[in-house]
């Protein structure tokens, strides 16, 4: 039924308002947990005060399409994805899915057979003898990936130290000055860079390279995909044994921060073709069995190793 335009807005309840604003709050705590993004960055780069941020988080608060285009700006994501319910990180996944949809079931099994076909020459194809290795920062990458490119006789790549290079400063400094949209565009850039000079490697990442949807997808395609886990009280152990002290400046609440990125960020850490867990374990113990899990991948066999 048609409602005229003078009766719609008691066709809109309190209780339709509450949800709106509730599903709002949500997915832009989501978005910017999987972002890795602080409240005080997300105000900076956007330019919307910590307070305003604050209350629409909480599901409170008068909502303005404008400001929420800034946010989603600042997040470098469509603003329909904060307006509406769907895949935080991937539009053109979801639009892809509708129009799988329209088709008939022979239509269907015909796509799918061609992609899945497409999909398996690809990925052996362009894989090639390269490792990558995702997950949080005090996990383990660097220095298990430094051990494993020793042993398979392969260079290791450090992607932020090649960010670094090609911005000519620290990251701290390309994130204070330029903001998180530019650093994405950096990421992806040299990411490009060293798998077109490397057939061979082992490429650590940054921790949110999972919200990089571009460069996340180019990782998952040319190599093989390794999420380095650990458990939140090692990841703050290890950040800090790295003499980074400012998460001692508030311990639960640095804490409670971590364990919110790491459920945001599980879903798409687990697109990786195969885990690690090194909790517990010695740095030997898990270079030994990461070896073991990268032999097995190059040579066209799939392991989870928990």
């Amino acid at each position: 039924m048609k409602i005229p335009p003078a009766d719609r807005k008691k066709h809109i309840t309190n209780n339709d308002e509450s949800e709106f604003l509730s599903g709002l709050a949500y997915r832009m705590r989501l978005a910017r947990a999987t972002r890795g993004m602080t409240r005080r960055i997300l105000s900076r780069d956007s330019g919307v005060s910590e307070r305003y941020l604050a209350q629409l988080e909480a599901g409170k608060g008068n909502v303005s399409v404008l400001v929420l285009l800034r946010i989603a700006g600042a997040m470098a994501m469509p603003v329909d994805l904060l307006l509406r319910d769907g895949d935080i990180v991937s539009s053109e996944r979801s639009e892809a899915l509708e129009m799988l949809g329209d088709l008939d079931e022979s239509a269907f099994r015909e796509v799918s057979l061609w992609l899945l076909k497409k999909s398996l020459e690809r990925r052996a194809d362009r894989r090639a003898h390269r490792i990558g290795l995702i997950g949080l920062r005090g996990a383990g990458k660097s220095e298990l990936g430094k051990i494993l490119a020793e042993k398979l006789d392969i260079p290791f790549i450090e992607l932020n130290q090649l960010i670094e290079a090609e911005y000519g400063g620290s990251l701290d400094d390309l994130f204070s000055l330029a903001g998180q949209p530019a650093y994405r565009r950096y990421e992806s850039r040299c990411l490009d860079r060293a798998l077109s000079e490397n057939a061979n490697a082992v490429i650590a990442t940054g921790g949110s390279i999972v919200a990089n949807e571009r460069a996340f997808a180019i990782l998952l395609e040319r190599t093989h995909t390794v999420w380095i886990q650990a458990s939140p009280e090692e990841h703050m152990a290890r950040v800090v044994a790295q003499g980074d002290l400012r998460p001692m400046a508030d311990n639960r609440e640095a804490m409670r921060d971590l364990r919110q990125i790491l459920a945001a960020r599980e879903q798409e850490y687990g697109r990786a073709e195969a885990q690690l867990d090194t909790s517990g374990c010695s740095v030997a113990q898990s270079a030994g069995e990461l070896v073991k899990l990268a032999k097995g991948l190059l040579n066209n066999s799939s392991a989870v190793i928990k």
